[in-house]
């Protein structure tokens, strides 16, 4: 704390204090009976609390958005992505499509980066204290099956639809059935315009319908993605092509 007039000056620890809602009436008692010392100590553990708290949150957003390797944009090559006109990366790594609850479509071949940079993204919500749940689309699509037999299916689009962000990750590699389809269509459905969902997928727009089994479905949630969304294509080669000729690899090794 400051001295001031040889004292210890009170006035970052009343703030501290009230910013925590400690009532001003127990702030005033133990400003009046506390040594400088005594206030010292009480005002550099209500300076380290907030900071405890905020890095308590960011690793529970963390554990809950269950990403299956954790990956940042630092070295992220952004040659080969192709982004909409009058976009920039700026505004993509700033989240504004976060902010504006957009959703994303990362459309490319297999290995051209579409999961690390969705993951990069993801974290980069957590550090601004956003929630985000991370999902290989398949997997999801049988959890939310096996909820619905359980009886339980109620609780997962509360959990998963109440994120400020979603990735749905390998997006139409596996085609559902129509139950599936339907289960999955609820959760993209239920947040729309409150949320953002980052699609990451090797397939076009054409293909949707194939994908959800139903053109109906694929049809509405490819309209909300035209009129409130942005579609990134990434090109060039394969990550793990480049990868595998950087160390020396072959494919009979």
């Amino acid at each position: 704390m400051n001295q001031k007039n040889g004292r210890t000056d009170p006035g970052p620890l009343r703030e501290r204090a009230r910013s925590l809602f400690i009532s001003q009436a127990t702030i005033d008692e133990t400003l009046e009976w506390a040594t400088p010392r005594q206030l010292d100590a009480i005002d550099r553990m209500l300076a380290t609390e907030p900071a405890n708290r905020e890095a308590s949150k960011r690793a529970r957003l963390m554990r809950q958005a269950r990403f299956p390797v954790p990956k940042s944009l630092d070295g992220y090559d952004f040659a080969n992505v192709r982004l909409p006109d009058g976009y920039t990366k700026e505004q993509l790594t700033g989240l504004d499509f976060a902010a504006k609850a957009q959703d994303l479509v990362f459309y490319g071949k297999t290995g051209r980066g579409k999961t690390h940079l969705a993951t990069a993204l993801g974290m980069l919500a957590i550090e601004q204290g956003r929630s985000v749940r991370f999902h290989q689309t398949a997997e999801l699509v049988l959890q939310l099956g096996k909820a619905k037999r359980d009886g339980s299916l109620d609780a997962m689009p509360g959990d998963i639809g109440g994120a400020d962000l979603i990735i749905l990750d390998e997006f139409g590699y596996v085609p559902f059935d129509i139950d599936g389809a339907r289960l999955l269509h609820r959760i993209i459905a239920g947040g729309y315009g409150r949320r953002s969902i980052i699609y990451t997928t090797n397939i076009g727009f054409g293909e949707w319908g194939t994908v959800f089994a139903d053109d109906k479905l694929a049809a509405a949630i490819i309209d909300g993605i035209v009129h409130h969304g942005r579609l990134l294509e990434f090109t060039g080669q394969s990550h793990r092509v480049s990868e595998a000729l950087m160390f020396g690899r072959t494919d009979n090794q």
